[in-house]
């Protein structure tokens, strides 16, 4: 396991793209250990054979429909009617955009990518500083993968065979937390004018008309959990749905996306599809040799040295997952952890609700953390400025969303009340 740690690391740190990062240790890990290397080729396709994965092509079709169908300006426009007149006003709807985004898009990177070419070139014509509007929005931007629907609890709940709608509930107060823990950020700084006010203007007539686009992008993320909820489908029915919604609303009411946009919106969500579908391949490889080598036995040694204290145990796991997830991408790093993990927490009593947002919620805090944020490189890319100006005005909200992390460790009902109730 060494030598498929240091082929993993190696490869990773010359640029090697993750896929074939992970697929080569895993390689090297089953020579190492002296197993046959057509395993290789044998756990690819264990790890896509999955119904619960098959949810996630329709959740990203879905999602980039309404994207092109300009849902993204819509979003932001309500977001600006209920925060205007607020002193940052426009900081607060950065992170309202967020929440509303996250409903329709589950990934941090859309989210950030969308958003970002909005506020971070239009905050700073209301005075505000280019870093500060870039950081506003890269931490926001982990609220995607929170609130639901999310593609991360996809590919949670087909490694833990957990149910998938009981992930997308728990994930909603997580979610609203963390909007709120924002906005808590943006109050303090705003105090004694030192944000500008919101230049939203609004005209009374449009009104109207912004709430009930509002409503009907809204419905999207009301119809995936609200049908699964309520039985009327499947999660993964649901994304079937959702797709069928989304290319109505676009086409037919808003009247924004023609053919070209629909075939466009197909081929970016099979490309992303692809992607999470091979690391989620290659990363099964390296779960499979590091089980094989005994990981699962080391891990219940360490967390036998935390019998009766799950808080702690807990804790020490944020603090590690927070390190993995700046190197690893979330998906990937899942797929590795969660099936070593599991046995343990289970033994220890940590309901699965609690743990599935602990873990989402730190690992997804490493796209915004370097040296590997994704999200925190877009965000350089849009503003054109370098990485450590933006991750400075970011330490603010990652302090808070770190306490947030805290409260769902120190808290279980946040997670399992929802979930509980539906149950």
């Amino acid at each position: 396991m060494i030598a498929m740690a240091i082929v993993f690391v190696v490869t990773l740190l010359l640029g090697v793209p993750i896929v074939f990062s992970l697929g080569l240790a895993g390689a090297v890990g089953l020579w190492a250990l002296d197993l046959d290397l057509i395993t290789v080729p044998t756990r690819l396709f264990t790890g896509m054979d999955n119904f619960v994965l098959l949810a996630a092509p329709f959740y990203i079709l879905a999602g980039e429909i309404m994207n092109r169908g300009g849902i993204t300006d819509r979003l932001i426009r309500l977001a600006g009617l209920i925060t205007r007149g607020a002193p940052g006003g426009t900081a607060y709807a950065n992170v309202s955009s967020s929440v509303l985004f996250a409903g329709i898009s589950g990934a941090a990177v859309a989210d950030t990518a969308a958003l970002g070419q909005v506020f971070i070139n239009g905050m700073p014509k209301e005075g505000y500083d280019k870093n500060y509007a870039a950081a506003v929005t890269i931490a926001s931007s982990i609220i995607g993968p929170i609130i639901p629907p999310s593609v991360i609890m996809i590919i949670y709940a087909s490694v833990t065979r957990l149910s998938v709608i009981d992930l997308f509930l728990a994930g909603i107060i997580p979610g609203f937390l963390l909007a709120a823990a924002m906005w808590a950020v943006i109050f303090v700084q705003a105090r004694g004018g030192r944000l500008p006010r919101s230049q939203t203007r609004v005209e009374r007539h449009e009104v109207l008309g912004m709430v009930r686009d509002g409503a009907l992008v809204l419905g999207l993320p009301a119809i995936i959990v609200g049908g699964t909820m309520f039985g009327v489908f499947t999660a993964t029915e649901a994304g079937g749905v959702a797709v069928l919604y989304a290319l109505l609303v676009s086409a037919f009411v808003f009247r924004t996306i023609d053919l070209r946009e629909f075939w466009d919106a197909l081929k970016r969500a099979a490309r992303m599809t692809a992607t999470i579908y091979l690391i989620i391949a290659a990363a099964t490889i390296v779960s499979y040799v590091l089980t094989i080598g005994g990981i699962g036995m080391a891990v219940q040694q360490f967390a036998s040295q935390f019998a009766g204290s799950p808080v702690l145990f807990l804790i020490v796991l944020a603090a590690v997952l927070l390190v993995v997830g700046t190197f690893l991408e979330p998906g990937a790093a899942i797929v590795l952890i969660v099936p070593v993990l599991m046995p343990v927490t289970n033994g220890m009593g940590i309901d699965p609700m609690q743990l599935g947002m602990v873990i989402i919620l730190t690992l997804t805090l490493g796209l915004i953390t370097p040296p590997v944020g994704v999200c925190l490189f877009v965000a350089c890319r849009i503003a054109n400025s370098p990485v450590l100006r933006i991750f400075r005005a970011v330490l603010p909200f990652l302090i808070v969303e770190l306490l947030v992390v805290l409260m769902l460790i120190l808290v279980p009902q946040f997670s399992t009340a929802l979930p509980a109730m539906l149950r």
